[in-house]
């Protein structure tokens, strides 16, 4: 017996009663381990920026104008709105725009 079939053959590691749930969950961590390593990168790239005096962190942790709010606010709502449709019951097909 191959080692390919021997693995086939474990039985998969579940913490849910729904194989779903798990699948789900598993999704959530990888996503959860990219968010850790964009922050891990952009902590590295402010740094640098920083110490190059390219732009400076104290710029970076300002209040955003009103105009950068609203504009912020904008593109969290569309954001959103894109991210929620699935749950909604909405999914389309949209194709090409």
């Amino acid at each position: 017996m191959s080692n390919a079939n021997a693995d086939d053959a474990r039985p998969e590691q579940s913490f849910f009663a729904d194989d779903a749930l798990d699948r789900a969950f598993g999704v959530v961590m990888a996503l959860a381990t990219e968010v850790y390593v964009l922050r891990d990168r952009m902590r590295a790239i402010e740094r640098e920026l920083d110490a190059k005096g390219v732009v400076l962190t104290a710029d970076l942790e300002r209040e955003p104008s009103p105009e950068e709010v609203a504009a912020d606010e904008a593109d969290r709502r569309a954001f959103t709105a894109g991210l929620m449709e699935s749950l909604m019951g909405r999914q389309v097909s949209r194709g090409a725009s």
